[in-house]
């Protein structure tokens, strides 16, 4: 039964992403503004959808940015993405470069903002991603990076990129590390929706001007720890 809600669920927001994208096209051609409106009625319409069809429910702890700071965050699935760019109010993502090219999806995209790099070519990838955001910090907003570069299934471990480290150098700008649990609930290329609280938590900005080593010791720290701590929340147990 939990499989037929999960397949009910996973057509609905499909549906509704191309009825939000048509219904918005005009307006968001016009003003940014009906862009971010159209991508945040999508996100509460799709956390709306994992409540009453498939009886899981979603969680933002801490405190969402409003100003003009860097997000790093876990990536588990597109849940978080849903989440946090849901949370904010002017988010815009690195994103890889193939989205541009997805009908709706990547038009929409490019009209928040979102900075497209080349993850196949990783030195170009951080100078296109420094070259981009810095032709767009007149656009105030807050820019969403996952530092892992990849979605990571909860218990698999990846690097954390320096490009990262770069972005937050040249941006002078708080880095406000964010964790997550939503892989346990929402798995990476399965079918599946779970029950339970999936959850998302904003963490205390690390202030600009810290050396590079240190900032992404302690961007690394700060998200998994506390990732750690969320899965073991989710399954009910204590964290290792």
């Amino acid at each position: 039964m939990q499989i037929l809600r999960s397949l009910i669920f996973n057509a609905m927001i499909y549906v509704m992403m191309l009825v939000y994208a048509v219904i918005y096209f005009i307006p968001a051609l016009i003003s940014r503004d009906w862009a971010f409106a159209a991508c945040h009625a999508w996100c509460r319409h799709v956390r709306w959808g994992l409540r009453t069809i498939v009886g899981m429910e979603t969680e933002v702890r801490g405190t969402p940015p409003k100003g003009e700071v860097m997000i790093a965050a876990k990536h588990q699935s597109f849940l978080d993405i849903v989440l946090i760019f849901g949370a904010v109010p002017r988010g815009k993502f690195i994103m890889k470069r193939e989205l541009m090219f997805a009908p709706l999806l990547g038009q929409y995209a490019l009209r928040i903002g979102c900075v497209p790099v080349n993850r196949g070519k990783r030195g170009a990838a951080i100078t296109k991603m420094m070259e981009d955001v810095e032709r767009g910090r007149l656009e105030a907003g807050q820019l969403i990076i996952y530092p892992q570069g990849t979605r990571v299934a909860p218990d698999d471990k990846k690097p954390y990129k320096v490009g990262t480290g770069v972005l937050y150098q040249q941006l002078g700008q708080p880095c406000v590390p964010v964790s997550t649990n939503v892989g346990h609930f929402w798995p990476k290329r399965e079918v599946l929706r779970k029950r339970g609280t999936a959850v998302v938590e904003f963490h205390d900005p690390i202030p600009p001007g810290l050396p590079l080593r240190a900032f992404m010791e302690r961007l690394e720290e700060t998200v998994e720890e506390n990732s750690v701590r969320l899965l073991a929340e989710a399954r009910g147990t204590t964290p290792i």
